[in-house]
């Protein structure tokens, strides 16, 4: 009766292990011998690696290591670093049946009878695909914030420090670095709203406008095809366009009530190079003459134009005529509808 009563609990409690070690769906839970052969593979092992048990029992635990980690003789190391200290950590890429990879974190322990005696091992693993790949992406975000910070310190720090050369009071200082700063950062929200992925030219060319108060005036015309620009393309013309818009309201065709000012582009062909073609044309303001010396707005045009093609400036009685060629390939373009 004794012997009755104890092999009941001994069944009960290894039907009690065995509904455990089946809804740990979770966990892949493997043992296996000695020799690394598998004695057992549980619902969790099944929907994490593809394998139904009756497939792999009597195979190779191994099978889920990469060709890479089995030549390097991996899944025998983690076996001997179980076997010697009790635990073998398992942290890498593994193989699925179907041969995508997985990225499992786990541990292999040994497995000893009541005797205290080795008899094999267990495994232990959970699918961390999703979370590696969250923290590779953060890390990516975050090395992509970094660059961008510098970069946008680097333009500021330039800014402040160009504008600082010709003025004449702290006012006037004050007054320029506002405007241009300001420009800067309404560009970056922009870039901001379309995540970055860059921002329109009609946009960029609306934005200006619109920040210097002649969004209604009526008095600026554009004309051009729907265009997308890279975002460093975006950031450096939205200074340019800001400088521009500026220049004209203090000296050029928005310094009266009558002048007018045509922006254009198109797309162009030329030497075999696909090109944007670009004109900034004032008419009716007042007459123009070339500076004897170029202030900072005039280099930054002139410097940032010139990183994506060839400038002509061109100071005439009507008003300022700027034209730009700039290669395609360098501003990133992306043609929509023509607009």
């Amino acid at each position: 009766m004794e012997h009755e009563r104890t092999s009941t609990k001994t069944s009960a409690r290894e039907r009690f292990l065995e509904a455990i070690f089946q809804s740990a769906i979770d966990y892949g839970i493997i043992s296996m011998d000695l020799d690394g052969l598998v004695t057992s593979w549980n619902e969790g092992a099944r929907r994490i690696t593809g394998w139904a048990p009756e497939e792999v029992v009597g195979k190779p635990a191994s099978l889920i290591f990469t060709p890479e980690d089995k030549e390097r003789g991996l899944p025998q190391q983690e076996m001997t670093a179980a076997i010697h200290t009790g635990q073998g950590t398992d942290e890498r890429w593994h193989l699925k049946k179907d041969g995508s990879r997985f990225w499992a974190s786990g541990e292999m322990m040994p497995l000893k009878d009541e005797k205290d005696e080795l008899v094999g091992l267990v495994k232990i693993l959970r699918d961390r695909t999703e979370q590696r790949e969250q923290a590779e992406r953060q890390r990516l975000l975050m090395h992509e914030l970094s660059h961008r910070i510098k970069n946008t310190l680097s333009v500021v720090q330039a800014i402040v420090t160009q504008s600082l050369r010709n003025v004449a009071t702290l006012e006037e200082a004050a007054e320029i670095l506002q405007s241009r700063i300001c420009a800067y950062a309404k560009a970056h929200d922009l870039l901001v709203k379309q995540d970055w992925v860059g921002a329109s030219l009609r946009t960029i060319v609306e934005a200006a406008v619109s920040n210097m108060g002649y969004a209604d005036s009526g008095r600026i015309m554009t004309t051009g095809p729907e265009i997308q620009l890279s975002p460093q393309a975006a950031l450096s013309l939205s200074l340019v366009f800001h400088e521009l818009m500026t220049n004209a309201a203090k000296y050029g065709a928005l310094s009266n009530d009558n002048g007018i000012i045509e922006v254009e582009w198109r797309h162009a062909r030329i030497n075999g190079t696909d090109c944007l073609v670009a004109s900034w044309r004032e008419v009716g303001g007042p007459p123009v003459l070339e500076p004897k010396e170029a202030g900072f707005g005039s280099r930054l045009i002139r410097s940032s134009l010139q990183a994506f093609g060839e400038l002509t400036l061109a100071y005439e009685p009507s008003g300022l005529v700027l034209e730009v060629t700039m290669q395609r390939s360098k501003l990133k373009l992306e043609e929509g509808d023509a607009g």
